[in-house]
């Protein structure tokens, strides 16, 4: 099994040299950042598996930082933090992290939100990309009884349409959608 590539980004030293020290211990890769602009300029260097933000640093807070990693590449996050404030917790919680743990972390902690959180964002994009699917097919649907609308006018039935669109699909090596897409555009 390869190990996980995790990314850290704190600007207390002690803090990051305490973090891979346990990192390290549980098996894990790990690249230390001093705040969130060294780590999203680390990602595009390098492809993480799992990222640790502390949530106040200079330059790219963890919360910045978080959101634009996950669009650039999404990532699980964990974000960390010395402060139970309800406002952060509010902000964090509305980006696309798994967990938010307060320092100190213990190793048992650590690994723990760790687990949990690569679990939860298996489940996550694997649910996206059902949702994806069900949506292009379902904009495929559209396009394919559209284009059967068209070939009905000209006097086809149904089945007939539909045929007649299997049959240019396999004639042209192409899907469904691409031969309605070609009828509704001519």
């Amino acid at each position: 099994m390869k190990k996980l590539k995790i990314l850290v980004a704190d600007d207390e030293s002690i803090i990051r040299l305490g973090l891979k020290t346990i990192l390290t211990e549980l098996g894990y890769e790990v690249t230390l950042t001093a705040d969130g602009r060294e780590a999203l300029r680390a990602a595009h260097q390098k492809e993480f598996d799992f990222a640790i933000f502390d949530i106040k640093m200079p330059f790219t807070d963890g919360l910045d930082a978080a959101r634009t990693l996950y669009k650039f590449r999404p990532t699980p996050i964990l974000l960390l933090t010395a402060f139970g404030e309800q406002e952060l917790i509010e902000k964090a919680s509305d980006l696309p992290i798994q967990g938010y743990l307060l320092k100190p972390v213990d190793e048992k902690q650590l690994s723990a939100a760790i687990t949990v959180a690569l679990k939860r964002f298996k489940e996550t994009q694997s649910l996206l990309a059902k949702t994806n699917n069900l949506e292009e097919s379902l904009e495929t649907r559209k396009i394919v009884e559209k284009a059967k609308g068209i070939l009905m006018k000209q006097g086809m039935s149904e089945d007939e349409a539909h045929k007649h669109l299997q049959k240019m699909a396999r004639d042209n090596q192409t899907s469904l959608r691409k031969v309605a897409e070609m009828i509704l555009r001519d």
